[in-house]
């Protein structure tokens, strides 16, 4: 190791990402001013080789405009922004068109400049950004002079994006495919044929504190004590990598014998026919940009018990849901991510979701609400393409 290297490792980690922002800032092309009308073609920058949510939204993005016949250039920024291994190298067609960066705010200096001052020259430049919090941080400013406009998932994401001054924000909601379950049942799971199954599914690496699988195991117990016909399946990936906070989720699993743990990462016909096989979805997460889980849980016509604040507001919605009250507490992230003590996130009520529990699990009627239909966005419009 480098003694440069070795001078930077020792640094605060928030000194080394101020760092880092700061120079691609100041290295990154500028966008063109005034902002270029609506044109074509289109190009997608992202993370389309990341096995992450980020990674997962950006497909979804560049599928569903390519499901309203746009002809779509994809840029993976993986590699470039070492989030992942790389795709193919990111080249961007240079001229006038549109460039959506799938990235966030502080990232967005940093894509504009992998990219290159070639492909950003002459674009309409907009940013696709994802949040959990009411307020962005500080290091996000920067995004905002990297773009001409901000598409932002839900109403609670484009409400922490707007402010005086800065580009237009819409609200442009992520496609959601119709559910394809591959031919697996219980049994491929390892789950028993009569139990209550309740599904519980979030990647470990995206902050434990936000997607609270403690709090799910507390209001199972809290709902059904440790009764090995009512079975808790916590889905999850990326364990290896969520630090200390993952050995207290363990142990609260491990603590009861109707809490289990699958570890890996599904194909994705594979999760759809776990969705399908289990009787709920219980997410009681401290908050939500979208909240895709819930989402594909209604359209596979399944229950879903959810905390209702944060982006899953905007459409969990009708039969089959269960919202699950909350108070307003200091947003605390021992993993990092979302640690604003100036901030707030949603504690849920686990005696209410543990009722809403112990109601579906009593009543089978309520495990089969009729499949929810969600319509695809209007790119064309979005993009101002009429």
């Amino acid at each position: 190791m480098s003694a440069l290297h070795r001078i930077w490792s020792l640094l605060p980690r928030s000194a080394r990402r101020e760092a880092l922002f700061s120079l691609t800032a100041a290295l990154a092309p500028r966008i063109a001013r005034p902002a270029p009308p609506p044109a074509l073609p289109l190009t997608v920058a992202g993370y389309f080789n990341a096995p992450t949510g980020l990674g997962a939204a950006t497909r979804r993005l560049a599928g569903g405009l390519r499901d309203q016949g746009l002809d779509v250039a994809e840029a993976d920024l993986t590699g470039p922004l070492r989030q992942g291994p790389a795709g193919p190298p990111a080249r961007v067609a240079p001229g006038a068109g549109t460039l959506l960066v799938h990235v966030n705010g502080p990232m967005l200096p940093w894509a504009l400049l992998a990219l290159g001052r070639g492909a950003v020259a002459g674009k309409r430049v907009i940013g696709v950004w994802n949040w959990e919090l009411p307020v962005l941080p500080r290091d996000w400013d920067r995004g905002f002079t990297a773009c001409h406009a901000i598409w932002a998932g839900t109403e609670f994401v484009a409400g922490a994006c707007r402010r005086p001054g800065g580009p237009p924000v819409s609200v442009v909601p992520y496609p959601l495919p119709r559910p394809a379950p591959s031919p697996l049942g219980r049994a491929d799971f390892g789950l028993p044929g009569e139990a209550f199954v309740t599904l519980a599914v979030f990647d470990a690496t995206s902050s434990l504190a936000r997607k609270n699988p403690l709090g799910a195991i507390e209001a199972h117990v809290r709902a059904f004590g440790d009764d090995p016909r009512h079975l808790l399946l916590l889905k999850t990936h990326g364990t290896s990598h969520a630090g200390p906070g993952w050995a207290e989720v363990a142990a609260a699993a491990a603590a009861h014998g109707n809490v289990r743990v699958l570890d890996r990462s599904l194909p994705r016909g594979d999760l759809w026919a776990l969705m399908a096989a289990s009787d709920v979805l219980l997410s009681l997460h401290r908050s939500e940009g979208f909240g895709f889980a819930i989402a594909e849980m209604m359209e596979l016509g399944r229950p879903v018990v959810a905390t209702n604040w944060s982006g899953n507001v905007d459409f969990m919605q009708g039969p089959g849901c269960h919202p699950v009250g909350w108070r307003l507490v200091p947003a605390q992230d021992p993993q990092g991510t979302y640690d604003m003590p100036a901030a707030r996130w949603a504690e849920p009520d686990l005696d209410e979701a543990a009722a809403a529990l112990r109601r579906i699990a009593a009543d089978k009627s309520l495990r089969r609400p009729p499949p929810i239909r969600f319509p695809a966005p209007d790119y064309r419009t979005a993009l101002g393409l009429g």
